[in-house]
C-alpha cells in the first residue's frame, strides 16, 4: 500500500564511486567483468569524466575519475582485506561494498573466472542463521550465497545470489 507520501522508489539508478584512472576501471568493469559501457562524459572545463557501466534492468555502477582526488583510505573510507578478516571494517558512512546480483548457477564459475584473470577472491560463502552465519556446505538453511574480491581501487565488489527465489520486496 503506498500513499502519496511515500516515495515510490524503482530501484537503484547508479551508484557513483571514484577511481584513479578511468582506463584502468574501463579495463576491468568492462574487459573482466563484461559490463558494456552505457555512457561517458567529459566533464565540463577540463574537470575529468564521469562514465556509467550497465549492470542489466537498467542499473548502472558509474565512476568519476578527477584528478588530484585523494587517494584511497583503506581501514577507513573502504575495506582493507576481504571479508572472513578484521580488515572488513571500515568507517561509518563510508561504503563498505558493492553486491552485484548474480545466477546462482554461475557462482563457482565465475570464482574461476576471476583467479584466471589473477583477482584475489574468496571462497563461495554460504550464508545462513547459523551462529557463525556462514556454512562451508549447502544445505536448506542457506539464503544466500557470496563471492568478494576487489576491483583496481581496492573498491570491494561481491558476487551475490539469493538461494530459491528471489525475494520481490
Amino acid at each position: 500500500m503506498t500513499s502519496d507520501d511515500t516515495f515510490r522508489l524503482r530501484g537503484i539508478n547508479h551508484l557513483a564511486l571514484m577511481c584513479s584512472d578511468m582506463d584502468r576501471t574501463v579495463d576491468f568493469y568492462s574487459g573482466v567483468l563484461g559490463l558494456p559501457l552505457v555512457k561517458k562524459i567529459e566533464l565540463p572545463h577540463g574537470l575529468g569524466q564521469h562514465f556509467f557501466f550497465g549492470l542489466g534492468n537498467g542499473d548502472c555502477i558509474a565512476f568519476f575519475w578527477i584528478p588530484g582526488s585523494p587517494g584511497p583510505a583503506p581501514g577507513i573510507a573502504a575495506p582493507s582485506d576481504l571479508p572472513g578478516t578484521p580488515g572488513l571494517l571500515s568507517a561509518v558512512g563510508s561504503m563498505n561494498h558493492v553486491a552485484f546480483d548474480v545466477d546462482p548457477d554461475d557462482m563457482e564459475r565465475y570464482r574461476e573466472r576471476l583467479k584466471a584473470h589473477g583477482i584475489r577472491c574468496t571462497q563461495v560463502a554460504n550464508h545462513d542463521d547459523s551462529p557463525d552465519g556462514v556454512s562451508k556446505d549447502m544445505h536448506p538453511g542457506v539464503f544466500m550465497r557470496s563471492l568478494y574480491f576487489f576491483d583496481p581501487d581496492g573498491i570491494l565488489l561481491e558476487f551475490s545470489c539469493w538461494v530459491g527465489e528471489r525475494p520481490t520486496w
